[in-house]
This record gives structure tokens, C-alpha cells and sequence, in this order.
């Protein structure tokens, strides 16, 4: 099991800053629902902190049904921010010591658990926070606030040929997928010809993947993550390349490992891909869930909130 928790900074800063009636130079100013910027001094930056209620985390140390256990987690990104960067604001503010600073709320006290044998889609609007989710189960982001638990090996396919060198060939890049993965070489070259027989590249294997298409692409991506035998499978919006013959066999390779894999994850704004591939769903709004339920409960709510009918391009793409 693999388990990450949210370190504890010795100078913890708030993860959402309150607006606050002064304008001075320590104060937050919201930008927007899930933004705040801060501004100001680092000498004079000592605004008082308000402590974020401790939650309490359940022990799944005994748990032998979970695939996964995500509890209160929140991920908050610090980046810099100006509205009108001139290099005369800069140099003033470079004096003064100051500098401005948003924090973008992606998650906020997400908390759901998975068991074995499921097939968990997740659906929401752009900014959602459902990528961030995705990395953050896969290990890429820590918690900034929370807990997860994830039991077993995890094969990602986050975006559209993340991982890959395009200078290397399609049969070089399987390889080196799969060694990441934490196989060996022999396990690897055992699989290498399943990987290119599923991804029906011929020749194309070989060549270099500057060389392919977009859904040629896709096809060799996928068949890396799911011929890697994977405990857990996340697959983030990766099948909107494929054409309808590679989305008919990516859902039968998908259903094949929902009876060997602990679990399956689909991120996707196709609701019908959805509807057909998954047994559980989570509806995502601005980093919080709005609905965990089954499919059809979270995809019928969903397009009442977004104000929008299920016609087969919304349930397509959306």
C-alpha cells in the first residue's frame, strides 16, 4: 500500500486566505471564486493564520476490499500573479520586498473511497480539478492538505503521450514505459510484442514517434498502460483521439481488466464513454464533489447543472 499524507511545514501558510477589510500591504484580496492573491511585504507578512480544522483520518490499515481511500484532501498551487506586468511594477516592488502570490484551490476536502473490481469515472466542467485528482492518486502531486491510500501498482495514462520521446522509435519508448513501470527487461521484451500487435502500428513500431499521428499516438499509449498489468488503471482524457474502432476496443481491453485490476479510473467529457465503461461516478465542481453515484444519476444531474441536453454531442463530448 502506498500511503501520502500532507507534510506539516514549520511556518504553515493558510491554504484560503480570508478577504480582510484593510488594504495594506499584508492583507488577501480574492480574485475569484477558488482564488486569492496575496501581496505584500516579506518582513510585514504575518497575517494571523486561522487554523484549518483538524479532521479526523480513519485507519484502513486493516482494509482488504479498498483499491483506493482518499480522505479531506485539498491541493492548493502557488504561483505568481500580476494583472499588468510592467517591468517599473517589478523593479518597485523588488525594492520594497514585496511580491504577489495566488493560490489556486484545485481540490478541496475530496473524500471517497474505491474497492477492488471497480471502474470509477469522473466527470465536471474544465478546472474541475479532476486532473489534479488523477496526479494526485498516481503520486505526481502531494496533498496539501489529506490522505491517500493507493494498494497496489498504478499504470497512468494521463494525457496524450506523456512520458514518451518522440526522437526515440514506438518499439523503444514501449521499453522504457515498461521499465518505469518497475518491470524487468525480460518481463518487458516478453510484452513488447503484445504492446504493438494491440496498437495495430506495423511497421510504424519502429519508426520514430515524431513520425505518428495523433491516434497513433493514443493507440501505442494505451496499449503501454494496459499490457503493463496494472493493480490500478487511470486513464485521463486519453481516448478522445481514437476514432470509434480504437474506443470499441479500448472499452473491451478495459472491461477485460476490471476483472483482473483492482480498479479502473476514467477522467473524460465524454458522458457516453462514461456511462458504458464505469459502475461508479463522481461529479466534480470547482474542486469539491457535488454527487457520488452510480453513471446515469451523476450524468443526469450533471447536464441539468450545466443547463444543457443529453443530445449525442453533449453525451460525446462535454
Amino acid at each position: 500500500m502506498i500511503s501520502l499524507s500532507a507534510s506539516k511545514p514549520t511556518n504553515p501558510q493558510p491554504s484560503q486566505p480570508g478577504p480582510t477589510s484593510g488594504s495594506g500591504n499584508g492583507g488577501a484580496q480574492h480574485v475569484g471564486g477558488i482564488f486569492s492573491m496575496r501581496t505584500g511585504r516579506k518582513a510585514r507578512d504575518k497575517a494571523p493564520v486561522s487554523k484549518k480544522s483538524e479532521h479526523v483520518f480513519r485507519d484502513n490499515s486493516g482494509r482488504t476490499d479498498l483499491a483506493v481511500s482518499v480522505q479531506h484532501l485539498s491541493i492548493t498551487y502557488r504561483t505568481t500573479f500580476e494583472r499588468v506586468p510592467t517591468f517599473k511594477n517589478a523593479i518597485v516592488r523588488a525594492g520594497r520586498g514585496e511580491r504577489a502570490v495566488v493560490e489556486i484551490n484545485a481540490v478541496n476536502d475530496v473524500s471517497f473511497d474505491v474497492k477492488n473490481g471497480t471502474a470509477l469515472g469522473i466527470i465536471g466542467s474544465n478546472g474541475a480539478g479532476k486532473s489534479t485528482i488523477m496526479r494526485s492518486l498516481a503520486g505526481i502531486l502531494p496533498p496539501t492538505h489529506g490522505r491517500v491510500e493507493v494498494w497496489g501498482r498504478a499504470s497512468t495514462l494521463l494525457a496524450l503521450g506523456v512520458g514518451f520521446n518522440a526522437m526515440l522509435s514506438g518499439r523503444e519508448n514501449v521499453i522504457l514505459g515498461g521499465l518505469a513501470a518497475g518491470l524487468s527487461r525480460k518481463e518487458v521484451e516478453e510484452r513488447a510484442n503484445d504492446v504493438a500487435q494491440w496498437a495495430e502500428l506495423g511497421d510504424f513500431i519502429d519508426a520514430p514517434m515524431r513520425t505518428y499521428s495523433s491516434g497513433m499516438f493514443q493507440r501505442l499509449a494505451f496499449s503501454v498502460a494496459v499490457h503493463m498489468k496494472p493493480d490500478i488503471l487511470m486513464v485521463d482524457e486519453a481516448l478522445s483521439a481514437g476514432d470509434a474502432k480504437f474506443r470499441e476496443k479500448a472499452q473491451t481491453k478495459m472491461e477485460e481488466l476490471r476483472s483482473s485490476a483492482r480498479a479502473v479510473f476514467l477522467v473524460s467529457h465524454a458522458l457516453g464513454s462514461i456511462k458504458e465503461m464505469c459502475d461508479d461516478a463522481i461529479w466534480l465542481h470547482k474542486g469539491r464533489i457535488m454527487m457520488h453515484a452510480e453513471p446515469a444519476e451523476c450524468i443526469d444531474a450533471y447536464t441539468q447543472f450545466v443547463k444543457v441536453g443529453k443530445t449525442p454531442s453533449t453525451m460525446e463530448e462535454l
